[in-house]
């Protein structure tokens, strides 16, 4: 198939634009179709080459540009060229003049203003992928919070939840024949956080994890005696490490980072 393309314009980095279009690809077959970004966009004659490029190709422009006159050019190229192009900023300004009477400031790339706590949160979430699951123990000593607790305590999604609040958090899976690293031990400023559940509860949660697997039910990993094996020895660990304890049974991620916020004092 012909390659087609979707031109992402803005007159700061065009992020937004292109996180849209990324966004719909993912709602098709789309193996065909490719973005072309351009930022920081200045003068009428780029915008007049973009639509001259977009209608050579067969594609369309998405576009965030907010000086008032960049935009209205865009409108009317695209329009004299035939070429179809997706105002992607424009419709909720205009409502948010229409309905609050104020006026945007236009100057571009607000949206996407770098401030630290975007830094840190990018910096977080890339922590979390990077520690999850135990992968490497250097993480613990880093990290502001480590979670430890038994397979199917919500530790992986505990732990992005928390990076979006820019908390580096590193987690490691307790299980009997496997020993804490070293790396556990207590260092000043870290928060240890023990995540336990009932044992009916995590019953019910690993059965539905093996229906989902395509496993049978009866498998060891969600027997009763398995998880009263685990959850005992868990206890041991977090007790031997001093850990904060939740039990996260019938809890909300969004409920148990709060506990965890509030103990680091955010």
């Amino acid at each position: 198939m012909k390659e087609q393309t979707i031109y992402v314009c803005s007159d700061a980095v065009g992020e937004t634009a292109e996180a849209v279009a990324k966004a719909t690809l993912r709602q098709f077959s789309s193996e065909h179709v490719k973005i072309k970004r351009y930022g920081h966009i200045k003068s009428e004659d780029e915008i007049v080459k973009i639509v001259a490029e977009a209608f050579r190709t067969g594609g369309f422009v998405s576009y965030t540009l907010v000086q008032p006159e960049l935009r209205e050019l865009m409108k009317e190229e695209a329009l004299r060229c035939g070429v179809r192009a997706v105002d992607v900023m424009g419709p909720m300004m205009q409502a948010y003049i229409d309905t609050f009477g104020s006026f945007p400031r236009r100057e571009p790339g607000l949206l996407h203003s770098i401030d630290e706590n975007y830094h840190k949160r990018i910096e977080a979430i890339e922590f979390a992928v990077k520690y999850d699951d135990g992968k490497d123990a250097r993480g613990f000593a880093q990290a502001q919070v480590v979670l430890v607790g038994v397979s199917r305590t919500s530790k992986t999604p505990l732990s992005i939840f928390l990076a979006h609040k820019g908390i580096k958090t590193a987690n490691l899976p307790l299980m009997p024949e496997v020993n804490p690293p070293e790396e556990l031990k207590a260092i000043p400023g870290r928060l240890l956080v023990g995540l336990t559940m009932q044992p009916d509860y995590l019953l019910e949660i690993r059965t539905e994890r093996l229906k989902t697997l395509g496993l049978p039910a009866s498998a060891q990993y969600a027997s009763p005696e398995r998880i009263r094996e685990e959850l005992d020895y868990a206890e041991k660990v977090m007790k031997s490490l001093d850990c904060q304890m939740i039990d996260v049974s019938n809890r909300a991620i969004e409920e148990t980072a709060g506990i965890i916020m509030e103990w680091l004092g955010k």
